[in-house]
C-alpha cells in the first residue's frame, strides 16, 4: 500500500501528541533531528521503511496503525484538505499567500476555505466537462488497459494485500466473514439501509466509521459484495474526489478491477483456469459458479488473466439488444467499432456478431456460441444474455485458433460480417423506410453537465439521520 506523505504526517503528529512527546524527544528515541521530523509531520518528507518501524516502536503502536490511509480526526482531515487545496494550480492562480494551519486557525475557518474552493472547482468542472471530454478520456483509459493486456499489476498487488488482511487462503469463493474482517481491519463497519439516495453506490462516514449500502432486498448479495469492495478500493487507493474525466474513469476502472481481483483471486483462479485449459474446457460460467460472482465479473476476470498467464488474446463486450456497446475491451484485434478518440462505448456492433444474434436464438437465455468471419480474421465467442442487468449481453471472444481451448467450440453457428467497412449493416433503402427511436434517456445523459455528483446537503442529511442510530453488525455473511 502506497504512503500518502500528508496523511502519514498527520497520523504521526496525532500519535506523538497522544504520547505527550515533543519533536526533540521523539527524534532522540529514533536517532533523527527534530527538524527532520517536522518535515515528515508536515508532509514534506517521506520516511524510509526502517524509520517507520522505529517511529511505531517509539510511539508504542503498530506499523499498520501508523500507515492507515486516513486522517486520525476531523481537524487532521481539514488540514489535509487545506494543504491539498493550496497545492492545486487553480488555488495558486489566485495569488494568495500560503496559509499555515496553525493551532490559532479555527476548524470553522479551514472548513469555510476548503468548501469555498471546492465549490469553485466543482462549478468550473461542470462548465468544462463535455461529452467530447468524456469520450476522449474513455479512449485514453481504454488504450492504457489494452496496452497492459487487461492486467493491472498495481491493482492485483493491492488485491493480494486485501486478501491477506481478510485471511483468505483459497481455493474457493470469498465468504462473508472474509469481507467482514477486511472492512474491520480498515476500522469500519457496514450498515445496510433502505434510504440510500438514488444512483449512489455507497456512503462512507469517517466520523462514525460506517459504510452505508442499500438494503439486501434492494441490492442482491453479489451486487452488495461488489459495491462494498469497490468502496473499499477507493479507501485503500486513497482516491480523491475526481477533478477530471480521466481521473473519474481511471478510479472507476481501478475500483471495478479491484473488486473482481478480490472476489476472483488470482492465486485461486489461475490454477482453476489452468486445469480447464488442459482439458480444453475453459468457460466463463464455471468461473462464475466457482467464485460466486456475476457472469459479467467472471467474463471480465477472463480478460484480466488469459493473456497474462496463458498467452490467449481476447475481447469482452457488454451490449444491449440494439447492439449499443456499454463496455468493451479487446487485445485480439477484433474489429470493434470506435469513435474518433478510440473508444467503443456508445458505438453499435454488427448485427451478425454473436452479441446480437444471441437475442434471436431459440433459447436466448442459454449460452450462445458462435464463429464469426470478419475483415480482421475469424473469431469465436460465447455470449450470455442476463435476465438481470436490463437484459444486457455479456460476450467473451478469442481468435479462431484459440477456440480449441473453450467449451462450446463445436458450435455449428457461423456468420460472416463485413463491418465496420462493409455493407452488411449499412444497406440503403433510399429513404423509403423510416423509424423513430426511444431516445429520452440518452438525450438526458448528453444534456447533463459535469461529472456525476450528489449535493453535500443530501449527504449531510443522510449521515446525520443515521449517526445516532444503533450500529449492529451488518456484514454477518452471505445470504
Amino acid at each position: 500500500m502506497s504512503v500518502d506523505p500528508i496523511v502519514f504526517g498527520q497520523r504521526l503528529r496525532h500519535f506523538r501528541k497522544r504520547r505527550g512527546l515533543t519533536l526533540d524527544q521523539l527524534g532522540s528515541s529514533i536517532g533523527r533531528p527534530a527538524p527532520y521530523l517536522s518535515l515528515v509531520e508536515n508532509g514534506k518528507r517521506e520516511p524510509k521503511l526502517s524509520q517507520i518501524n522505529a517511529l511505531a516502536d517509539a510511539l508504542a503502536i503498530t506499523v499498520s496503525e501508523l500507515l492507515e490511509p486516513e486522517a486520525p480526526n476531523r481537524r487532521a482531515r481539514l488540514e489535509i484538505a487545506l494543504e491539498r487545496a493550496q497545492a492545486d494550480r487553480r488555488y495558486e492562480a489566485l495569488g494568495l499567500p500560503y496559509l499555515k494551519a496553525s493551532a490559532r486557525l479555527p476548524d470553522e475557518a479551514i472548513e469555510h476555505i476548503v468548501t469555498l474552493f471546492d465549490r469553485v472547482v466543482t462549478r468550473d468542472e461542470a462548465a468544462a466537462t463535455t461529452t467530447d471530454e468524456i469520450r476522449v478520456a474513455n479512449g485514453e483509459v481504454s488504450a492504457k488497459l489494452r496496452a497492459a493486456d487487461g492486467y493491472l499489476e498495481h491493482v492485483e498487488d493491492l488485491a493480494r494485500d486485501a486478501l491477506a488482511t481478510a485471511g483468505y487462503v483459497g481455493p474457493g469463493a470469498l465468504t462473508g466473514r472474509h469481507l467482514t474482517d477486511l472492512v474491520a481491519a480498515l476500522g469500519y463497519r457496514v450498515r445496510f439501509v433502505d434510504d440510500i439516495p438514488p444512483n449512489v453506490r455507497s456512503i462512507v462516514d469517517p466520523d462514525t466509521r460506517r459504510i452505508y449500502l442499500a438494503q439486501r432486498n434492494e441490492l442482491r448479495t453479489r451486487q452488495a459484495r461488489k459495491a462494498l469492495l469497490q468502496t473499499v478500493a477507493g479507501m485503500m487507493f486513497g482516491h480523491p474526489r475526481p477533478r477530471s474525466a480521466v481521473e473519474l474513469l481511471t478510479q472507476r476502472l481501478e475500483s471495478s478491477y479491484f473488486a473482481a481481483a478480490v472476489l476472483v483471486p488470482e492465486s485461486a483462479a489461475v490454477p482453476f483456469l489452468r486445469e480447464a485449459r488442459e482439458e480444453r474446457d475453459l468457460s466463463v460460467e464455471d468461473v462464475k459458479e466457482q467464485f460466486y460472482v456475476s457472469y459479467e465479473m467472471a467474463a471480465q476476470r477472463f480478460t484480466n488473466l488469459l493473456t497474462r498467464h496463458f498467452g490467449v488474446r481476447t475481447h469482452f463486450l457488454r451490449s444491449d439488444e440494439d447492439g449499443t456497446i456499454w463496455k468493451a475491451y479487446a487485445n485480439d484485434e477484433v474489429p470493434l467499432p470506435t469513435d474518433d478518440a478510440g473508444g467503443s462505448e456508445g458505438q453499435q456492433i454488427c448485427r451478425l456478431w454473436g452479441a446480437r444474434t444471441a437475442y434471436s436464438s431459440s433459447d436466448k437465455f442459454a449460452i450462445h456460441h458462435q464463429f464469426t468471419d470478419t475483415p480482421a480474421g475469424s473469431y469465436w465467442c460465447s455470449t450470455h444474455i442476463s435476465p438481470d442487468h436490463d437484459g444486457h449481453a455479456f460476450t467473451v471472444g478469442v481468435r479462431f485458433e484459440d477456440a480449441r481451448l473453450f467449451r462450446g467450440r463445436r458450435t455449428n453457428t457461423h456468420h460472416k460480417s463485413d463491418c465496420p467497412e462493409g455493407g452488411c449493416c449499412a444497406r440503403s433503402n433510399e429513404g423509403a423506410i423510416r423509424h423513430t427511436t426511444r431516445a429520452q434517456q440518452r438525450l438526458v445523459a448528453m444534456l447533463a453537465r459535469g461529472l456525476p455528483t450528489l449535493e453535500d446537503a443530501t449527504l449531510s442529511e443522510f449521515v446525520a439521520k443515521h449517526a445516532l442510530e444503533e450500529d449492529p453488525s451488518a456484514t454477518d455473511g452471505d445470504e
